[in-house]
């Protein structure tokens, strides 16, 4: 069965609080990541990590552009973050990301709080 971008961030929601519930706040974004992998692809998800995404500046491509944290199925961006709290330039980032690769839904987490809610866990679309 092939999911959209709707149903791969509810089992990506699912697997982020089944990290943080388990590790807490006050780690390394890395700590996270690698914890996210290991729940996604328990929970069946193709995942490419540290992706490179390249940039368009006028006419010449960079492929050194970015690294996105995790891609899921090919269709969701996950980007990871561990801080006091996101920022306008967290979103933008990840929108940023989501308009480089033409992709629609990304997921931005902020494992660094007492609880995930809708302030540290947000999906941010571009043209969903």
């Amino acid at each position: 069965m092939i999911m959209k971008e709707n149903e791969i961030s509810y089992v990506i929601r699912g697997c982020a609080f089944t990290v943080h519930k388990t590790l807490g706040p006050g780690l390394l974004e890395s700590v996270y990541e690698a914890a996210l992998k290991y729940e996604l692809k328990n929970a069946g998800m193709k995942i490419i990590n540290q992706l490179g995404v390249p940039m368009r500046y006028k006419e010449i491509k960079f492929d050194f552009g970015f690294r996105l944290d995790i891609l899921v199925d090919d269709l969701v961006v996950v980007e990871i973050k561990s801080v006091d709290s996101l920022l306008d330039i967290h979103h933008k980032q990840l929108l940023t990301y989501l308009k480089l690769m033409d992709m629609k839904l990304g997921i931005l987490i902020n494992f660094n709080t007492l609880t995930l809610d809708n302030k540290s866990m947000v999906r941010i679309v571009n043209n969903l």
